[in-house]
């Protein structure tokens, strides 16, 4: 079903390190997450390995999915066919995947960092998949993706149905602060055990 978007997402990692695709699935499962997102109870997001709460640094929501209702369960059969592909075609040895929900309310951000944990190989390809439907400029909340030299490289709008995917370790990203409420699913494709 996804074949097409798979093998454009793994050329993109091959080539550039990371993937933005626009319409990347079906818009009305995009409506639907959206409609679940809005009414889940959300907490506050911690930093690094320890979960630990700082909001100097990020000031988002987040509430962890699963396969319980049948939004959740279709974008996480996407992602698990995806896995699937990157292992077979790019031999990532990725072992499962986890996402949450996010939620950045008015003036909500994260800062610049890497989504893999400092001396420990977990976190191995990133996705975000956002869900804001009628997402215009002034609404705020682009990813901003640098490269290793810290130099900006793509700016990256959170409107509805547009998936952004890259390697966990290579790209320092941010969230600039949003200036409505921003929806999106954070995932992440790793290498260690599912505890």
């Amino acid at each position: 079903m996804y074949e097409n978007l798979y093998e454009n997402i793994t050329k993109s990692l091959v080539n550039d390190g990371f993937a933005v695709i626009e319409n990347a699935l079906n818009a009305a499962l995009c409506h639907e997450l959206r409609s679940l997102a809005q009414g889940v109870a959300f907490r506050r997001a911690g930093v690094s390995s320890t979960a630990r709460v700082d909001t100097k640094r990020r000031s988002d929501t987040i509430a962890w999915i699963d396969a319980d209702t049948e939004p959740t369960k279709a974008y996480l059969e996407f992602a698990q066919g995806l896995q699937r592909y990157l292992n077979r075609n790019l031999y990532l040895g990725l072992t499962y995947y986890e996402a949450h929900f996010a939620c950045y309310e008015k003036g909500a951000f994260y800062e610049k960092h890497l989504d893999a944990f400092k001396n420990s190989k977990n976190r191995v390809v990133t996705t975000v998949y956002y869900l804001n439907e009628g997402y215009t400029e002034e609404d705020g909340g682009a990813l901003v993706i640098y490269d290793k030299s810290e130099k900006e490289i793509r700016r990256v709008p959170p409107a509805a149905n547009t998936l952004v995917v890259f390697m966990s370790e290579e790209f320092p990203h941010e969230v600039l602060p949003a200036n409505a409420a921003r929806y999106s699913i954070a995932g992440w494709f790793r290498v260690d055990k599912r505890d």
